[in-house]
């Protein structure tokens, strides 16, 4: 049986790369105009992406594992503000 990784991970790669996925994801909305049903495959792809290749280069396992937690991460966060803004418009 093979145990789980260890990850090595800190609060700055969440605190920038969060921000930056919702953004790209936000900029891809606006300019390429990307259907909503695929912008969290996006988050996801440019999660996995800036943790394989920027965050976690030396491990694939903690790359793909961390990934996916920020692209939910910022996915969801994108969503909140989404509907907080609707249900703010509607009052």
């Amino acid at each position: 049986m093979t145990e789980f990784p260890i990850i090595h991970t800190n609060i700055w790669d969440a605190v920038w790369a969060i921000p930056v996925i919702m953004l790209i994801v936000f900029l891809l909305k606006l300019f390429m105009h990307v259907p909503p049903k695929y912008l969290s495959t996006c988050a996801t792809v440019i999660g996995l992406f800036i943790s394989i290749f920027i965050s976690h280069p030396k491990n694939l396992s903690a790359g793909i594992f961390m990934g996916f937690f920020y692209g939910a991460a910022a996915f969801g966060t994108y969503i909140s503000i989404k509907l907080a803004m609707q249900a703010y418009r509607t009052k």
